[in-house]
């Protein structure tokens, strides 16, 4: 009886291990595919036409960050994420129009089409919707910044600012001041984590919602 018992334990962390490298592999070729796929040029170049300021440099900056925001819905596993970038957006929107194109990349990348919602800021500059901040957590994971007490933004909540979009959406750390041009970052993490630690995917240290990070200069 008790060899039974053992033969069936064995072969029940036997099929968890296959299952456990199984979407491991899978998730390892999924970020592959988001590092690796080639972008098609008219992206750019639409991104370029609306933003002409933007030099081939800063287009790249524009592609590194598409690439983030797609891995930021891998590791978000089909809950909804909102998308912080203007510009970014410009980029996804105009990928979208290249119809079978993205279907097989959204396949390869996510097992699913990956819809598109229009970029949003946050309800206020102090005040962030879910989506908001499941964007806030995760990317700042993607870059193993602490969600609570950031030393710098993510791409994704930087680009906006770092590439002087017009229309873009602005967000700071020093919250002390913010008003209507700016959000303030350290807001979302806070509202979104508190009590929390560390961010999804293991990147980031922990915190509270107390002292430097979260609240401050409010």
């Amino acid at each position: 009886m008790e060899a039974y018992i053992l033969i069936g334990i064995i072969a029940v962390l036997v099929l968890l291990f296959t299952a456990f490298k199984f979407k491991s592999k899978r998730l390892a070729k999924r970020k592959a595919h988001i590092i690796n796929f080639k972008v098609p040029t008219k992206v750019l170049q639409t991104v370029k036409n609306r933003y002409p300021h933007l030099s081939d440099d800063q287009l790249k900056t524009v592609e590194r960050g598409l690439r983030e925001w797609f891995h930021v819905n891998l590791l978000a596993k089909g809950k909804p994420v909102s998308m912080p970038s203007q510009v970014v957006d410009v980029a996804w929107h105009e990928l979208i129009l290249f119809t079978k194109f993205y279907q097989d990349f959204c396949q390869k990348a996510f097992g699913r089409f990956l819809h598109h919602h229009p970029a949003e800021a946050m309800s206020s500059p102090k005040s962030a919707q879910q989506g908001i901040k499941t964007a806030w957590k995760l990317a700042c994971a993607k870059e193993r910044i602490s969600p609570l007490k950031p030393t710098r933004l993510p791409l994704l909540f930087a680009i906006d600012a770092l590439l002087d979009i017009e229309d873009g959406f602005k967000y700071q750390l020093n919250c002390q001041g913010v008003g209507k041009e700016g959000y303030c970052a350290t807001h979302i993490g806070c509202s979104a984590s508190c009590g929390s630690s560390g961010a999804a995917d293991g990147g980031g240290d922990s915190g509270g919602c107390s002292g430097g990070g979260c609240g401050g200069g409010s």
